[in-house]
């Protein structure tokens, strides 16, 4: 979003396969299928309509994911797609509101962030039985089949895999004279350097809004290296949450200073899609992104002023990192399960998923994309570098299985932006979020 266990899996998944609007397709949630369709796929012949809904939305991705399915309808006229894109920060709350109100939904995409919480709510249908007559099952990897698993059963085929890095204007570091930052001491000391506020340059593109959670969280997972237990990532070895060390308090200090002296003022609201424009026009001169940016940095900016390097790392020279993943499940509520799944097995094929990853910069699910030397040179190498290190590159497993994970993003974005307005202490917010994964703790083991 995204497992794996431990170090092996992420090494794994890298060497094999090589490691966001407007509501696009539909005016209301009113379903144009046959009402009285009654679960069976085939009735008389009639045609069959597929309401599908995607969540990593943005207008490019969503005329790929279109052109696919175009492509599917022409080989099976039997079957229509209706594709519902609603903007990038609206998509999972939309998906929400349509599963909890039972509204008529076949495919949908779930993610890595909210899968726990769809099975626990009995949102999505298990995959396991249909993926054993899929023969391109045979090829998808360990960590994308661990990205859409919970407990033993399957409950999405991923579209692409995500694994962050770090993004930067190598024209402005050269200019100042600044080499590539390694740690993350070394990025905020570089970002407040870079930062001209007179000219409207800013050392980091900050994240405060939607997704909010992603840099502390690193952060601090980086700072407890020593100590994280790395297969329940969200606590330590002596099962404290990663929350309570000294550690973190460490981390959040510097990530409070990242935001007040080397950030935009209003990146405190910012999301996905103003932190990428911030770095393509340039206001900012670091990001911390997955690949699935690569193609709009390449489209928007010009050649040789930005790279990639690997994700910085801690006081002990080790970097936390995981794998995610979205992709697409069947409703539980849906009557036309079996098309649901033909088109599924359609957009997931080694061929459209390695042309999706190649168009909107995802790493592809299919352990046959390593041929492709596309993903295996340019910004897509430092995927491949970090790999290359499991004893400073440390995979973890992020807390998929606790259902708690679905709003965590939420709470930790408006307790963090009172936290960077100065609403709240250091110490109260660390607290705050230290309860909030004991309760969930003790939640998953009632």
């Amino acid at each position: 979003m995204r497992m794996k266990s431990g170090k092996k899996l992420a090494t794994l998944a890298l060497s094999m396969t090589l490691l966001t609007g407007s509501l696009a397709a539909c005016s209301s949630d009113n379903s144009n299928s046959n009402p009285k369709n009654s679960g069976s796929d085939k009735q008389d012949n009639k045609q069959i309509t597929l309401r599908m809904i995607e969540s990593l939305t943005s207008p490019s991705r969503t005329e790929i994911i279109q052109a696919s399915i175009d492509k599917f309808e022409e080989q099976n006229p039997d079957i229509k797609v209706e594709l519902i894109s609603p903007p990038f920060d609206q998509a999972d709350n939309k998906i929400r509101t349509m599963l909890g109100a039972k509204q008529e939904l076949d495919v949908l995409e779930v993610r890595d962030l909210n899968v726990a919480e769809f099975v626990n709510n009995g949102y999505v249908e298990p995959l396991n039985e249909l993926t054993k007559s899929w023969d391109d099952f045979s090829t998808v990897t360990a960590v994308a089949q661990s990205v859409a698993t919970v407990g033993d059963k399957l409950y999405f085929i991923p579209n692409g895999l995500y694994q962050r890095q770090l993004f930067y204007r190598a024209d402005w570091l050269k200019d100042a004279g600044l080499e590539v930052p390694t740690t993350y001491e070394e990025i905020v000391n570089a970002s407040i350097k870079l930062t001209d506020t007179a000219n409207n340059r800013y050392g980091f593109s900050f994240r405060g809004g939607p997704g909010a959670n992603s840099v502390p969280d690193t952060m601090i997972q980086a700072y407890n290296s020593e100590i994280i237990n790395v297969d329940d990532a969200m606590f330590l070895k002596d099962g404290g949450t990663i929350y309570s060390s000294p550690e973190a308090k460490s981390a959040l200090e510097l990530y409070l200073k990242l935001y007040k002296e080397g950030s935009p003022p209003d990146s405190i609201n910012w999301g996905f899609q103003e932190q990428v424009q911030a770095f393509t026009s340039g206001v900012t001169a670091f990001l911390l992104q997955d690949p699935d940016v690569i193609q709009v940095l390449a489209d928007g900016m010009e050649e040789g002023t930005w790279a990639t390097a690997p994700m910085p790392t801690g006081p002990a020279g080790k970097a936390l990192i995981a794998a995610g993943g979205a992709g697409w499940g069947i409703s539980t509520n849906s009557k036309n399960k079996e098309a649901a799944w033909k088109l599924i097995a359609f957009l997931s094929s080694p061929e459209e998923n390695t042309a999706l990853s190649k168009s909107h910069g995802t790493v592809p699910i299919h352990s046959s994309a390593t041929e492709d030397e596309f993903f295996q040179s340019g910004p897509y190498k430092t995927l491949l570098d970090m790999t290359n290190k499991p004893d400073t590159f440390i995979n973890y497993k992020p807390p998929f299985q606790y259902p708690a994970n679905g709003k965590w993003g939420t709470v930790a974005m408006e307790s963090g932006q009172a936290m960077l307005l100065g609403q709240t202490s250091l110490d109260d917010t660390l607290k705050q979020w230290d309860d909030y994964w004991a309760a969930a703790k003790a939640e998953l083991n009632k």
